[in-house]
């Protein structure tokens, strides 16, 4: 299975693209298209009527796939926001800079933003108004108008100037459907939706809450089709339509449960069409109402936008156009590669990659449940549902325990017959070549990109970690080792782990407490190195807390426990509680966890408990692992008005042209 070389920071620094000699428009003509970007929020491909769905009214979306291009095997390269987003404006992966935490902007270089190509050779560029991009730099600066008022029918476009033009719509955002409860909701059977007659992925349980949610967001999405055609008639009354090609996509998967924020096809593949006027059909070679099969993914569009306009997409981009001239050259079975960070505090690097047929998934850190709560999305009814139907035991199918179960550190499916990846095919010796040949591709791509998302979150605060790893020429190779040993960790290697946890740089002994942490919970390790106790004083709170999980599965279980729920300061406490929570989902630790009981519920009382400080929903998450509250209990009186208003309101249909 082979991969594109791509320039790599391990060796030669990437080249930036600002000042660079080979950036000239391919040809002389001063008439360009008009470029649109029309993207939504959280919505999987099987959400969209032209996509297979027949319980949603998508007809204007649906319209422009029968007539334009179609991507079927769409991968948004990173199941969040921002280091989506991060994505598509480099057209490279986001771990290659360190943007691919969510949402955490770092130091960046400042030429990696491709719009400033298009200004460069002519394009007035705008965005309303969502950027979202994991940079320091400030994100408004490379576009010509960047506010929730920016347009392609701004005064300052000049007569007949080009322009590429971003617009963005949260009304399918998750916070549509982050009620808490269902007390108020709308009927959706009003707006056509019918939430008992909705076929649920089989993947999540049949629970009210869950159909209601799933109602709720095809409300969202038919709204957003509603949306689309704003622009639409907008570009017909300005005679802008015959001039403009439009791709309309989602920024992620979908908002039920195991969607958005996970490396499963319903966290990554997206609905992606291009609508191709006829005036700009000899740019491409594709027949209106095409369906490509071939993967493709978010790295892919900024180098297909710059060769629609003209410009040669510079050598460091990772992508390829994927449509138009310089499409040609594209492989049509090539592998795709997608990457996964974090689920809000909680740090677990997660690679995937697909050829269309079959998909990988490489958990970095598979010790860490899938599950650990995000407090932002588990607002959702639906998650609140799926959760008390674990903790109360009442769970009929065991594939919906999937996500809140340890999981290998490989996982293959057949995305073709099993396209909800229920059956993992890792340990089938029939598939053994196929595993062995997608686990060499992923550790090939990330040496080629230069993938800095191994570095823990630490060591990226107040420093240009791309600048620094090429100054200081970083040994990569050591740390992708040492992260990969990680799920194969054997008794010959226990030399180098215990040479790595003296290390003093902190991202060693990251990934050798988490490898120790590993063999601990699958049993492969049944003491602690004195080494790996003494990381549990460790000054860096990553590898501190990840010593102290690992030694609470060993022989010092109560000084583990004590680490987690007592940190050192107030900023590692959601580092902490992060690996207490994993604890508290295996009910053999729950005795132990329980001895804290009161410590516990008195900082589920006293500390923060609202929106982006909620170290208080976090230990009351872990109250109601153990038994000892509710999950009802975790979010508070105070979130029913707030839900309330969410049920009963409805998110306008913005930005408009």
């Amino acid at each position: 299975m082979k991969t594109k070389r791509i320039p790599t920071i391990c060796g030669a620094m990437l080249p930036l693209f600002l000042g660079t000699g080979d950036l000239h428009a391919q040809d002389g003509h001063e008439d360009k298209p008009n470029i649109l970007w029309l993207t939504f929020e959280d919505t999987s491909w099987y959400e969209l009527g032209c996509y297979g769905n027949e319980h949603v009214q998508t007809a204007r979306i649906d319209s422009m796939a029968s007539h334009g291009i179609q991507f079927m095997n769409a991968w948004s390269v990173a199941p969040q926001s921002s280091p989506a987003r991060s994505s598509l404006i480099t057209g490279c992966y986001a771990t290659t800079y360190g943007m691919d935490i969510h949402p955490r902007p770092v130091d960046t270089p400042r030429a990696i933003f491709f719009p400033e190509l298009l200004r460069e050779q002519g394009y007035f560029c705008t965005n309303n108004s969502k950027t979202h991009y994991n940079t320091t730099f400030d994100n408004t600066l490379f576009w010509d108008e960047c506010s929730d008022t920016a347009s392609y029918n701004s005064d300052r476009r000049g007569d007949n100037q080009p322009f590429f033009s971003v617009f963005n719509t949260v009304t399918s955002h998750m916070g549509r459907l982050r009620t808490f409860h269902l007390d108020g909701r709308r009927d959706y059977t009003r707006e056509g939706v019918f939430p008992a007659q909705l076929p649920l992925p089989p993947y999540v349980p049949d629970t009210y809450e869950m159909r209601s949610d799933y109602a709720a967001h095809l409300e969202a999405v038919q709204d957003v089709d509603e949306w689309v055609g704003l622009f639409i008639s907008d570009l017909k009354e300005k005679n802008l339509l015959e001039n403009t090609l439009i791709f309309v996509f989602s920024d992620n998967g979908g908002c039920l449960p195991r969607g958005k924020g996970y490396l499963y096809e319903t966290g990554l593949k997206v609905p992606l069409i291009i609508h191709v006027p006829r005036k700009w059909q000899h740019l491409i070679t594709e027949a209106p109402g095409t369906k490509v099969h071939a993967p493709v993914s978010f790295i892919d569009l900024a180098p297909t936008v710059l060769s629609l306009a003209g410009i040669h997409p510079p050598e460091q981009m990772q992508g390829q156009a994927i449509v138009g001239k310089q499409a040609a050259n594209r492989e049509k079975n090539g592998t795709r590669f997608a990457f996964g960070s974090n689920q809000l505090h909680h740090f677990m690097p997660v690679r995937a990659a697909t050829n269309g047929r079959y998909k990988y998934i490489r958990s970095y850190v598979p010790y860490k449940q899938f599950a650990l709560r995000n407090y932002y999305q588990w607002g959702m009814p639906a998650n609140k549902s799926w959760d008390k139907l674990v903790l109360e035991k009442q769970m009929a199918n065991p594939t919906w325990l999937q996500p809140y179960s340890l999981h290998p550190a490989e996982m293959l499916f057949d995305i073709e017959s099993d396209p909800f990846e229920l059956n993992n095919l890792a340990g089938n010796p029939h598939y053994e070549t196929l595993l062995i040949e997608f686990r060499e591709a992923v550790s090939q791509h990330i040496r080629e990109t230069g993938d800095l998302g191994f570095f823990i979150p630490s060591s990226r605060e107040g420093v240009n970690l791309y600048e620094k790893v090429k100054k200081t020429n970083y040994p990569l190779e050591q740390l992708y080792a040492m992260a990969e040993l990680v799920g194969a960790t054997g008794e010959d290697d226990m030399p180098m782990l215990i040479n790595a946890l003296g290390s003093d740089d902190p991202n060693m002994r990251y990934w050798a407490a988490v490898a120790c942490a590993q063999s601990a919970v699958t049993g492969n390790l049944t003491r602690a190195p004195r080494e790996l106790i003494r990381l549990i004083k460790d000054p860096d709170p990553y590898v501190a807390c990840e010593a102290a999980y690992a030694v609470t599965y060993l022989n010092e279980t109560e000084e583990g426990i004590h680490r987690l729920l007592y940190p050192a300061n107030e900023e590692e406490r959601k580092i902490g509680y992060s690996l207490l929570e994993s604890l508290s989902m295996n009910p053999a630790m729950h005795p132990l966890i329980q001895k804290y009981a009161d410590e516990l519920i008195d900082k589920a009382n006293s500390l923060p408990a609202t929106e982006n400080e909620d170290c208080g929903f976090m230990v009351k998450g872990i109250l109601a692992n153990i038994g000892l509250i509710s999950v009802d209990d975790i979010y508070g009186k105070e979130s029913y008005e707030q839900g309330l208003k969410l049920n009963r309101g409805r998110r306008p249909k913005n930005p408009t042209p």
